[in-house]
């Protein structure tokens, strides 16, 4: 019987080897599916409009084209672990800079979501006078929703005291570049930056209290600020005097934010492509509980990094120690004012016109004008042929000059006449042609103009020219008004006084 039950034993061992096989396989399957990466994570983005918030994300997806939305804007990012050989979809929300939207935070967190979700609130450090208002507008936009889901007492404090575990058990990692996330007898390891040594538990495993401000403002969400736009820290010292202090004044206000809050801080630059890789490693370290090695970093001012748990006041302190004309105190909107508006005229190049086209254009402006006479006065005195004007008679009074009339009978004198010898302008002119008159044949006449002014010799002997000057003397006796004649007027003879 013994041979036979052998040879039953025998023809049994297949079956079990079989049997174990299946055991194996279904026992790694399971183990397989309790190892997947979890599925529903949320990453809720906010801040000001123009901060970078959508070529962030874009960034961190690997698109090199970021096209913004309005409003609420749903994006996404592939998490893939290849230890696992697995693939997750972590959801994104990016909200839109104007807080009149805010309502539309509903879609986003809601109460089933609200604990895999991360918070991600971003600074514009080429604005930096505007970072702290936008920290506190959109903290408080997030508290007020929260505060509005409804969580339950028993929710709320599960989330709230899980952000305090992960706070007070971040251990730095070692120089070797492993990462302890044990809570026990770990008395702490020495600080790649600093040299501090970073305590999270004490020698009982029971967690140290936090300090004074950390953790003031529990929200029960991981939260991480990003400044972006940190390659401006050169652009600002040379326009705006920016000094090594007001970096550092900026940092230790924005760390003492993030103290309060429990959150990480880091400085970004698309442009220059600074920490965007670290910043994705630590997101999903946060969501999915990838091992992470970077320790912090607070060196390169445009180039900050600090996990959630490794700031304290005493660390912020070292930054105060080189404050010079600021103090820690002081208030960021007095430090840090924005700069006046600097209006840079730009000169529009002028052209000089083509000369021809320009001749062209004044040649047809003057044809369209008016033909201009020369002279002062278009009405033109007749002059005699000697050059001497004839006096204009008036329409009402032809033959009476423009002096002011000298009655004859009141016997009014002339001053300028007066003057010359003390008699009237008749008396001298009678006295002129009186001598004319008088004179005899071949005495020579005085030069005068044909109208009896100087400027041309009348011929001796000349009869026609006495006859013309006693005509006048009569004319002039027989004027009945009294009026004085101007000389002119009598002087100009009336015929030729050249002979026939």
């Amino acid at each position: 019987m013994a041979p036979v039950g052998e040879k039953v034993s025998e023809q049994a061992r297949p079956e079990d080897d079989g049997q174990n096989l299946w055991l194996s396989i279904l026992s790694e399957v399971s183990t397989r599916s309790s190892s997947k990466l979890p599925s529903g994570k949320t990453m809720l983005v906010l801040g000001e409009d123009g901060s970078g918030k959508t070529s962030l994300i874009a960034k961190l997806q690997g698109a090199d084209d970021a096209k913004k939305g309005r409003g609420l804007e749903y994006l996404y990012l592939n998490v893939h672990d290849e230890d696992r050989d697995d693939h997750a979809r972590c959801n994104v929300w990016v909200l839109d800079g104007d807080p009149y939207h805010r309502g539309l935070l509903k879609f986003a967190l809601t109460a089933k979501n609200a604990a895999d979700t991360l918070a991600l609130l971003v600074a514009d450090l080429s604005r930096p006078w505007q970072a702290m208002e936008a920290l506190h507008r959109w903290s408080g936009v997030l508290r007020e929703h929260l505060n509005n889901l409804g969580l339950s007492p028993e929710q709320l404090h599960g989330m709230e005291h899980k952000l305090v575990r992960d706070f007070q058990s971040y251990l730095e990692p070692s120089e070797a570049g492993t990462r302890s996330g044990v809570l026990g007898k770990a008395s702490g390891t020495a600080s790649a930056v600093s040299g501090v040594v970073d305590v999270a538990a004490d020698d009982d495993g029971d967690m140290l209290p936090l300090g004074e401000t950390t953790l003031s403002y529990n929200l029960g969400l991981p939260i991480v600020v990003v400044c972006t736009k940190s390659d401006a820290v050169a652009l600002l010292e040379k326009e705006h005097d920016y000094r090594e202090e007001h970096f550092d004044f900026i940092q230790s206000q924005i760390r003492q934010f993030c103290l309060r809050y429990g959150a990480a801080l880091i400085y970004t630059s698309l442009k220059e492509g600074k920490n965007v890789e670290l910043l994705y490693k630590y997101l999903v370290h946060q969501l999915y509980g990838f091992p992470f090695q970077t320790p912090a970093h607070v060196v390169d001012r445009d180039a900050v990094f600090i996990p959630a748990g490794w700031d304290n006041e005493k660390k912020i302190g070292i930054l105060h120690e080189n404050f010079s004309s600021v103090r820690s105190e002081d208030r960021f909107e007095d430090i840090i004012v924005k700069p006046s508006i600097r209006k840079y005229v730009q000169e529009k190049e002028v052209l000089a016109e083509d000369e021809q086209m320009f001749l062209m254009k004044q040649q047809a402006l003057m044809s369209k004008q008016p033909p201009v006479t020369m002279g002062r006065s278009t009405d033109m005195s007749p002059r005699t042929p000697g050059g001497s004007p004839r006096a204009v008679a008036r329409p009402s009074h032809p033959n009476v000059a423009s002096v002011s009339p000298i009655p004859v009978g009141n016997k009014k004198l002339d001053p300028a006449n007066m003057k010359a010898g003390g008699a009237t302008s008749e008396g001298v002119l009678a006295n002129f042609f009186n001598s004319l008159l008088n004179k005899k044949p071949g005495t020579p006449v005085p030069a005068t103009t044909s109208g009896g002014f100087p400027g041309s010799i009348p011929k001796q002997g000349s009869k026609s020219s006495l006859t013309d000057f006693q005509a006048e003397l009569d004319r002039m006796a027989r004027r009945a008004d009294g009026t004085c004649v101007s000389p002119e007027v009598l002087a100009a003879p009336t015929v030729d006084s050249e002979p026939s």
